[in-house]
């Protein structure tokens, strides 16, 4: 490594330890006077380019993952700030579809350091928290995209919508996903409770662009729409999939959007959630391009979603045997993961590696999954807030029966006797293993496979 590579991977260290030392980004504080008074002192970056902001329970990063390589593929500089990430923090922070590079997201952070401190400095004294560190992630992505300059930004959420610090930004078009319960300690024990937060980043004069929901969001999501004079779009009514044909490596899609049917997309992603997610985003880019009139240009749509990908979700990260890696780790997210890979994949066996936080709900997570997985093998990811593999693996016996059980110490372990079962379970082949129940599970399995090998050395 030469000098100027490790002064640089030196100077990226400072800042994570900086920013880890933080209040975690699992906290949520109903407030958006510290991320506020950080902009400002920024000069509001986020209002140098229009924004898309993405939020709802799942399928919120592979929705604005779509919408940014349509719009890239029109041409635009695209910036895109997603989270949580898989292995660097960078990822969460993308100019035209790559992370920022070290050399440029050092410059941001010298730049933005200075106002973090007196943010912290002045927060403090008040007797209040310094800035979290989604707070300062957030202001990262917003200058990053400002000093680009970028043509638009797709901002997703982090956690609700009003209290969330990306609702600084005033998005021209709203798009939300399907709303199920998570995070009730944060953001309300009810549908209605958790979509009132979310519908929080409707704003006056905007579009919002809704998947189809469930009657009590809905309604909560129109009364939104009613109240600040916003536009909405339908999933089911506006838009939507109207058909839907496996593929080799995806799906070949038909997209009804608000300008009109676009026919032969091919998505090379699985499962009939992608496809609606698809058809969402389609919406979203609509909205923003001038509401579908006049209609989008179908050959730039099918040449965006073409290359869509959306890393750690059904993600298959080795073969033989196939390795799928998925960041499911709600109830609904677990029902979308079965029906994927029941619907997508033909594993003659396959064997399941699971871990969870421990403020998930493991037993609703776990029974969608119990058809398709022969065993489970129950681990702990490397996590502060991870339930304990015995803690986890006594919900599991409830679900699988205690014969179809198994612990390991660690995710290394896992996949090594996963693997193997696998591997001797299908002696014609088609034998599999699924990593899944937290992103920082699946972060670590990518990693590993990224490496080249089961075991981090």
């Amino acid at each position: 490594m030469s000098r100027s590579s490790e002064a640089e991977s030196s100077a990226l260290s400072e800042v994570w330890r900086n920013l880890l030392g933080r209040w975690p980004e699992n906290q949520l504080e109903p407030s958006l006077s510290r991320i506020a008074s950080l902009t400002t002192l920024l000069g509001d970056p986020q209002t140098a380019y229009p924004v898309i902001h993405v939020t709802g329970t799942n399928g919120k990063t592979s929705t604005a993952r779509m919408i940014e390589i349509m719009l890239r593929s029109y041409g635009l500089r695209t910036g895109l700030f997603t989270s949580p990430h898989l292995i660097d923090p960078r990822e969460r922070i993308c100019l035209d579809g790559e992370p920022v590079d070290a050399e440029r997201f050092l410059h941001v952070w010298n730049d933005v350091a200075p106002y973090v401190d007196m943010v912290d400095s002045n927060s403090l004294a008040d007797g209040g928290p310094q800035l979290s560190f989604f707070e300062v992630m957030t202001a990262l992505a917003f200058a990053t995209f400002a000093d680009a300059p970028v043509d638009v930004a797709i901002i997703e959420v982090g956690m609700g919508g009003s209290w969330d610090a990306t609702n600084v930004a005033h998005g021209q078009v709203a798009v939300i996903t399907p709303i199920a319960l998570d995070h009730q300690n944060y953001l309300g024990d009810t549908i209605e409770e958790i979509a009132t937060e979310k519908a929080g980043i409707i704003k006056p004069d905007s579009y919002a662009v809704f998947a189809g929901q469930d009657e009590e969001a809905a309604a909560v999501l129109t009364a939104r729409v009613a109240e600040v004079g916003a536009i909405a779009f339908r999933e089911g009514i506006d838009f939507g999939v109207v058909d839907r044909q496996i593929a080799v490596g995806g799906q070949m899609l038909s997209l009804q959007g608000i300008g009109g049917q676009i026919d032969q997309v091919f998505v090379p992603m699985f499962g009939e959630h992608q496809a609606r997610n698809a058809a969402v985003a389609l919406c979203a880019v609509e909205a923003f391009m001038g509401a579908g009139k006049p209609p989008v240009d179908d050959d730039v749509i099918r040449a965006g979603l073409d290359q869509a990908t959306s890393p750690g979700r059904l993600e298959i990260v080795r073969r033989t045997p196939t390795v799928v890696v998925d960041a499911a780790h709600n109830p609904a997210g677990a029902v979308a993961l079965a029906h994927a890979l029941e619907d997508s994949f033909e594993f003659a066996t396959l064997i399941g590696i699971i871990g969870v936080l421990e403020d998930k709900d493991p037993l609703q997570f776990l029974i969608p999954l119990e058809p398709i997985l022969s065993t489970v093998i129950i681990t702990q990811p490397i996590s502060p807030r991870a339930m304990s593999a015995e803690a986890l693996a006594l919900v599991a016996n409830e679900v699988f029966g205690e014969d179809r059980v198994q612990i390991a110490e660690n995710l290394s372990d896992a996949l090594d006797r996963a693997v193997t079962l696998a591997e001797a379970d299908a002696v014609y082949g088609g034998g599999g293993v699924l990593v899944t129940g937290s992103i920082v599970l699946v972060g670590e399995a990518k990693q590993m496979m990224q490496q080249g090998r089961r075991h981090p050395q």
